[in-house]
């Protein structure tokens, strides 16, 4: 009975120990030795004072860090391997994967966006100028309807583009200006970005669409499904895509955007996973979470979804790539491939220099800093008849006013205009 009662009390002071200073784990073996004595049996037995003394000598080593008694460590976690989060992906996707983690630190990949419905005219732009095609393709689903920029009319001809240039050499890489789950598609050109995909969503109507079985959520879901049965062409055809859905999420500039927290955007963000990987089985698809910049130190944290959702780590900005973003990004991957997702101008040698780890930027549709084209020859002539007319106007104009003929300097202009 008594040994049963030392041994169970040398065990909690074992687990304790190393909380203790020394001084204190005497205390605690001068306990024992009263609470024996309290037992009726006087002194205890040499093998009994033998056991404590060990448990004390025990204690004390661990007060003072020592080996024999330390509990073990827990184990380091596992270098990252360049491993895509979805177990399942195919082999394109891993491929994919593997040729951006083979190129961070050693070079940056090119990357052109171009509006949906217009497919390839800024990267068409870029080899004309370079004899080069950008690395990276990029695109959008859109949200417009007719043969706006933005136009969801053409879908299959964007998914038919993402084929060609996958086929090429290109990385295919796409995201989704959608519009509110309140909305049917398609939206109008110009009323629709600013009344559905920069509006926002109520609290009650957030809570709504987070809620699985909810009539807002089920019409977001078909939304996805749109989306997904497009993807699921390019996995058929054994494409991979770099997927940014949910983009900038930190900003509140986007209906999807600035809900911090676990019930926020990056619940919808772990939603469009489990629905494109668990429903549709997409398993060409390597996740990149894309955050926007300018922001304050630490915002981007509020807003991830955990390592296991996001194989890229991005964030956009359209203005001065400072050094506390590159390394903020880099925290969150810990070790997984960084991008900048989206800029507004190629990044200088100088940041590239200093932020080596990016591996692909994507200048947006319009931002190629390729210069204008100078119009056509006949769209020139056309243009000098224009004025050359309105100088003629205002040359009648001048003498129905009574001021005679118009100066020389504005009939040799009249005439420099017209060669």
């Amino acid at each position: 009975m008594r040994k049963s009662v030392i041994a169970a009390v040398a065990v909690t002071l074992w687990a304790a120990g190393s909380a203790f200073a020394q001084s204190t784990l005497q205390q605690q073996v001068d306990r024992i030795q009263q609470q024996l004595q309290q037992l009726g049996s006087g002194n205890p037995s040499p093998e009994l004072q033998q056991q404590v003394q060990q448990t004390a000598m025990q204690l004390m080593m661990l007060g003072r860090g020592g080996r024999g008694a330390a509990p073990p460590r827990a184990a380091a976690p596992a270098p990252y391997e360049c491993e895509p989060v979805n177990p399942n992906a195919t082999p394109e996707a891993r491929a994919l994967l593997k040729t951006l983690c083979d190129v961070s630190g050693k070079g940056i990949l090119t990357g052109q966006h171009n509006f949906p419905n217009e497919r390839t005219l800024d990267t068409d732009r870029i080899f004309d100028t370079t004899g080069k095609y950008p690395a990276v393709w990029g695109s959008d689903f859109g949200f417009t309807d007719g043969e706006d920029k933005d136009a969801i009319t053409h879908r299959d001809l964007m998914i038919a583009e993402a084929r060609k240039q996958a086929a090429a050499g290109s990385i295919v890489y796409l995201c989704w200006h959608m519009l509110r789950p309140t909305e049917d598609e398609p939206g109008k050109p110009g009323s629709s970005w600013s009344g559905s995909v920069q509006a926002r969503l109520s609290d009650d109507q957030w809570q709504e669409l987070i809620a699985s079985d909810s009539p807002l959520h089920q019409r977001w879901e078909k939304y996805m499904d749109t989306a997904a049965a497009y993807l699921k062409q390019l996995q058929d055809a054994h494409i991979a895509v770099l997927w940014r859905p949910m983009h900038e999420n930190n900003g509140t500039f986007f209906w999807w955007g600035g809900h911090p927290g676990p019930y926020g955007t990056a619940m919808l963000y772990r939603e469009v996973d489990n629905r494109m990987v668990n429903v549709h089985h997409l398993n060409n698809l390597i996740w990149v979470w894309n955050q926007n910049g300018p922001a304050a130190g630490g915002e981007f944290y509020n807003f991830f979804p955990g390592k296991n959702y996001c194989d890229v780590v991005s964030y956009d900005n359209y203005s001065k790539l400072d050094d506390r973003y590159y390394y903020e990004i880099q925290t969150i991957a810990d070790g997984k491939p960084i991008a900048l997702g989206e800029v507004g101008a190629i990044p200088s040698p100088e940041i590239l220099k200093s932020q080596p780890k990016w591996t692909f930027f994507m200048t947006w549709a319009g931002m190629t800093g390729v210069p204008p084209q100078p119009p056509p020859p006949d769209v020139i002539v056309a243009q000098r008849q224009r004025l050359v007319q309105q100088l003629e106007d205002l040359q009648k104009q001048l003498q129905q006013l009574g001021t005679g003929t118009p100066s020389p300097e504005l009939l040799q202009q009249a005439q420099r205009l017209a060669m």
